[in-house]
């Protein structure tokens, strides 16, 4: 009865065995890398997401500031509201603050930088005569060319990622690639008129470069005002 009872004490106390320890150590370890992977998918599927909804605050910040420019196109006496060259897109515009009513040139282009080739967009300081405009006509051009180091107290602004762009007008009822405007003939009864007219509307063609927020081309048209919707 004695031994009986040894017997049955040491199976009741006996521990795992080397192979059973070796099965749920290999158990655990199996466990900690597939919730390691999900994880890790997890963080990578919110980086990705949390880039592509930055990278769309930043196009829609930026067509905004597009249109505004657009919209708020103005003349002044023997100027060029707008100007393409191939290279820069030149705005004359009227100011924001319609407290101390005054013009701005703003400009367009792509050009690279530190932070890779980017769009950009470089504005004046306000004005209010047509010396002015030229000198900020000109600043407009030099920064296009080489960054423009005298800027005059202009500012320059990187926007987006952008591999190329394209510009259209809209003139004689169809979309034409982006040239010189012709220049208006005098106008007797309206001397301070601008050199060139308006194009009825601009398309704005984007190629945003491959990556984790925004990729692909992207089209974006601009009609004027006191003009119908031009066709596609």
């Amino acid at each position: 009865m004695h031994d009986a009872r040894q017997a049955r004490s040491g199976t009741s106390a006996r521990g795992f065995t080397l192979i059973e320890l070796l099965v749920a150590i290999a158990v655990m370890a199996l466990l900690s890398l597939v919730s390691w992977r999900g994880l890790d998918s997890m963080s990578r599927a919110t980086t990705q997401n949390q880039q592509r909804a930055d990278a769309v605050l930043t196009l829609q910040a930026t067509l905004a500031q597009w249109g505004s420019d657009l919209d708020a196109v103005a003349t002044l006496a023997q100027t060029r509201p707008i100007d393409w060259d191939g290279r820069v897109l030149r705005l004359t515009r009227r100011g924001s603050d319609t407290t101390a009513p005054s013009m701005l040139v703003v400009a367009w282009t792509l050009r690279p930088g530190p932070d890779g080739l980017r769009w950009r967009r470089w504005q004046s300081l306000p004005f209010t005569t047509r010396g002015e405009w030229q000198q900020a006509w000109n600043l407009a051009a030099a920064w296009s060319q080489d960054g423009g180091t005298q800027t005059g107290g202009a500012s320059d602004t990187a926007l987006m990622p952008v591999e190329s762009w394209q510009l259209f007008y809209f003139r004689d009822n169809s979309w034409v690639p982006a040239s010189q405007l012709p220049s208006v003939a005098p106008n007797p009864n309206n001397p301070a008129g601008p050199v060139i007219a308006m194009p009825d509307g601009v398309r704005l063609v984007l190629s945003l470069p491959p990556g984790d927020g925004l990729s692909g081309t992207l089209t974006r048209d601009w009609v004027r005002p006191t003009v119908g919707s031009p066709k596609s």
